[in-house]
């Protein structure tokens, strides 16, 4: 079947490769799956999958700069932010083998009415069974963590697709899962092509398939699973940020600059439309041009690297065709606004580009920000809520009233408070609502997904 060669983003460098499996070997992997499911329908002891995931943490510490760097030179994201995500990795399994004792069953009160009188009933939890993961680049070992840790925390098999950018984290993820003691058949990896893809995932033996990546490929799958897998999306948004007269623009330019260039603005919740009213929204966006055009943009595995490359070249294209539209359209290039090279564009800042372009109406995951001068709340409220993706929001302000409006009016499932869209601890609900995803992320939320209720009737 041959192998899929993995190279730094930024300069196409080898970084090394992973076996590419055939239909074949995904059908043979959903077989050791089912009986696997079958033969163990409780899952491991709860005792034995924590020891695992605890002894898996410890050999991850163990390995720290290892996993960095290769995310960096897999994924292209900056060495100092792929060490913060190798520590968010690390707490994500270690919270994973604390949380197997939150996950269990209830009472049930049965004398509500008389009918019930006499009885007793409890809830326990059982393992979903198979799971099928399929994964995105831009967190290409935390959101592996997020996917395949609360499988084994729940108790299922678990079959794991990482992007085919970023297989490498995935692949070192599993085997120290297999070094901390889970038998392989516990936790397989495999990568494949799209059709052997959509066979792993459309199998009726699958369970639960949890997705992260685009929404068309997310809802596309969705339509075509066996009836009754359940199933988890993870989708992308276009993070709209509100600042308010009363807001600190010293506090906040710090925090746009982060939440708007993290990873190259590779991230499903980044900042990308930013609303300004009462104020001048031209300083505003001067004050965060001149920031943004001091980041050091270069290979991730640099030291001094702030801003990576994208993940593919042509990603860098795209990222140009859209800013190019909206100028042409009449925005303004506040700084960037321009490739650096085949694999980087510059940290860009728009001002006022027409709402229809497609830097204002969709997920650009590309290191560019637009900000928008508009009349009041209610007008900004009004755009932010335009769009059919609400994930992340946030407000910036130091007034009460202000403050509860938005958070009451504006559409998405967490709304930041004087903070940027991009801030997630793992351990919080994660989730997109309309076609930003389906079901809910973050470690605990996610066990409980992969778990399922059965109720006991005692007469």
């Amino acid at each position: 079947m041959g192998q899929l060669n993995v190279s730094n983003p930024f300069d196409g460098s080898p970084v090394g490769e992973v076996k590419l499996s055939p239909e074949s070997d995904v059908d043979h992997a959903l077989s050791i799956a089912e009986k696997t499911h079958k033969t163990n329908r409780k899952g491991l002891p709860r005792h034995e999958r924590a020891a695992i995931l605890k002894r898996a943490a410890e050999l991850m510490k163990g390995r720290a700069d290892e996993l960095a760097l290769l995310i960096a030179s897999e994924g292209g994201k900056p060495l100092i932010d792929a060490k913060v995500e190798v520590e968010r990795a690390i707490d994500g399994v270690e919270t994973c083998a604390a949380d197997i004792a939150n996950n269990a069953g209830y009472e049930v009160p049965m004398d509500l009415t008389p009918a019930g009188n006499g009885k007793m009933a409890f809830t326990i939890k059982e393992p979903i069974g198979p799971v099928v993961a399929i994964s995105a680049f831009n967190h290409p070992l935390n959101l592996i963590v997020h996917q395949v840790a609360p499988a084994v925390a729940a108790g299922n098999p678990v079959i794991v697709k990482p992007a085919d950018d970023t297989p490498l984290s995935c692949k070192t993820f599993v085997e120290i899962l297999h070094q901390a003691g889970l038998a392989p058949e516990w936790a397989q990896f495999i990568c494949c092509d799209v059709s052997a893809a959509q066979k792993l995932v459309t199998d009726e033996r699958v369970a639960f398939l949890s997705f992260i990546g685009s929404a068309a490929v997310g809802w596309k799958l969705r339509s075509l699973l066996a009836p009754g897998t359940r199933v988890a999306l993870e989708h992308g948004g276009v993070a709209p940020v509100i600042v308010c007269p009363s807001a600190d623009k010293e506090q906040l330019i710090p925090s746009l600059l982060k939440g708007g260039f993290y990873h190259s603005g590779q991230v499903c919740v980044s900042v990308q439309r930013v609303f300004s009213f009462g104020a001048s929204a031209r300083e505003l966006a001067e004050k965060i041009a001149d920031n943004a055009a001091g980041l050091i943009v270069g290979n991730a595995i640099d030291a001094e690297t702030q801003c990576g490359p994208l993940i593919r070249n042509r990603e860098v294209d795209r990222v140009e065709q859209w800013v190019k539209e909206a100028v042409d359209s009449g925005a303004e290039v506040v700084c960037g606004g321009k490739r650096l090279s085949a694999s980087c564009y510059a940290p860009t800042l728009l001002l006022n580009p027409p709402e229809t372009c497609r830097v204002s109406s969709q997920e650009i995951f590309g290191p560019v920000i637009s900000l928008y001068d508009k009349k009041n709340l209610d007008d900004t409220i009004a755009q932010a809520n335009s769009l059919p993706f609400a994930f992340q929001a946030s407000v910036f302000s130091n007034d009460y009233t202000e403050i509860m409006e938005a958070v009451n009016s504006l559409d998405g499932s967490a709304i930041m408070v004087n903070d940027h869209s991009a801030f997630r601890v793992d351990w919080m609900p994660f989730a997109g609502r309309k076609r930003s995803g389906l079901g809910v992320g973050g470690i605990s939320y996610t066990l409980e997904e992969m778990s399922q209720s059965k109720m006991v009737v005692f007469s």
